[in-house]
C-alpha cells in the first residue's frame, strides 16, 4: 500500500487524499516550472505536462490543480495579483 497525503485548500475547503509519490512528482515539476520566473497556471500545467506526459500515470491536469492548491495553502508558492494571475516561489 502506498503512502497518502491529505492535501489542503487555500480557501479552507476540504482537500483530498492522494498518493504521496504522485504528489512529490508533481510538486517537483511545479517548483521547477516557476524557479526562474512567475508563470500563469496554464503555463505551469503546460510545463508539467511536457515534463511528465510519458512517465506519469493519471490525469496530469487534475494532479497539478490539486498539488498547486495544496502548495498555495502551505505557503510553498504564492499567488500573485497581476492579471492574468501568476504563481511564484515565496521571497
Amino acid at each position: 500500500m502506498s503512502d497518502k497525503i491529505q492535501t489542503l485548500h487555500p480557501d479552507g475547503k476540504q482537500g483530498v487524499r492522494i498518493d504521496k509519490n504522485k504528489y512529490d512528482i508533481i510538486k517537483r515539476a511545479v517548483i521547477q516550472s516557476i524557479q526562474s520566473e512567475p508563470l500563469s497556471f496554464t503555463a505551469i500545467t503546460k510545463f508539467v505536462k511536457k515534463e511528465l506526459s510519458t512517465t506519469f500515470e493519471g490525469s496530469i491536469n487534475w494532479y497539478t490543480v490539486t498539488v498547486k492548491l495544496d502548495m498555495e495553502a502551505r505557503g510553498e508558492i504564492v499567488r500573485n495579483s497581476d492579471r492574468p494571475e501568476t504563481y511564484s516561489l515565496p521571497e
